[in-house]
């Protein structure tokens, strides 16, 4: 059968917090029993918004990371609950039961993902709902996918099958894998949240010019190649997807009548080397 899946394309978030104000629209002070109880005004993030900066001055990249509850599939906090008080639909979507939850303080700690919250007023634990009572009303998405202005949200009814062939074709990850819940929010471009970058400049030493066309190579300590590219017009250069490791990497620089060069960084996060002069 088809499940409710969500996609996000971190590239397109630029964090307007469109989607955590439709949320708080539609559940602050709202009772949608028996899916949630009213969300607390103030405090609560249902969807929240996780933000990373990446390089040095000046080049630095910033990406958004849209976190609403993950509906994992193995979720943690199910098993943590007492007498069914978190259950999941057919259709995908975890709730909790604003009812027999009461009082369960310790399914907020459950969750590592740190997507469910504490209602005080209540005494119960909280979190997003996908708008569940909406998609039962008829409705084909959530509010937060439905306020994004960029269409960095997708929300799919897929089967198994289908969403297989989505997370090979639009190389799709999961946050925080080495949880083991099996989350059906995916992403799209996590590598900005995941891998580092190094970027630099090339300039002839002898013109003050920029080098263009030069070819750039990074390589690890094994000799294997992690990535390659050639510098633009104002010779700049950029290797992203590289995994943070203490590993010495080298930076072969080529270009055809200049010198070979090659560089050794000591690098774990995202570096940018400045600029480079080549002979």
């Amino acid at each position: 059968m088809k499940k409710w899946a969500m996609i996000i394309d971190i590239a397109k978030c630029h964090d307007c917090n469109n989607c955590f104000l439709a949320c708080k629209d539609e559940f602050s002070e709202n009772d949608f029993s028996p899916y949630s109880a009213p969300q607390p005004r103030h405090g609560h993030r249902w969807i929240d918004i996780l933000r990373q900066e990446r390089g040095e001055f000046p080049r630095v990249d910033v990406a958004y990371l849209p976190l609403p509850c993950m509906h994992c599939d193995d979720a943690a906090c199910i098993k943590a609950a007492k007498n069914d008080a978190v259950y999941k639909r057919e259709d995908g979507l975890v709730i909790i039961d604003p009812v027999k939850a009461k009082g369960q303080k310790g399914l907020v700690d459950s969750c590592p993902y740190g997507v469910i919250w504490w209602n005080e007023e209540l005494d119960i634990p909280q979190k997003c709902t996908l708008c569940a009572h909406l998609l039962d009303d008829g409705w084909e998405t959530p509010r937060c996918v439905q306020a994004c202005p960029t269409g960095a949200m997708q929300f799919l009814s897929v089967t198994d099958s289908e969403l297989d062939k989505l997370i090979q074709s639009e190389d799709l990850n999961i946050w925080h894998p080495e949880y083991g819940l099996k989350p059906r929010v995916y992403y799209k471009n996590l590598y900005r949240f995941t891998h580092s970058f190094v970027a630099g400049n090339i300039v002839v030493k002898e013109t003050d010019e920029c080098a263009e066309g030069v070819t750039i190579t990074l390589r690890n300590s094994s000799g294997d190649i992690l990535g390659s590219t050639i510098t633009n017009n104002y010779g700049d250069f950029k290797l992203d997807k590289i995994e943070k490791k203490r590993d010495p990497l080298s930076l072969e620089i080529t270009c055809s009548g200049f010198e070979k060069m090659e560089l050794k960084i000591d690098q774990e996060d995202s570096i940018d080397l400045g600029t480079i002069f080549i002979k």
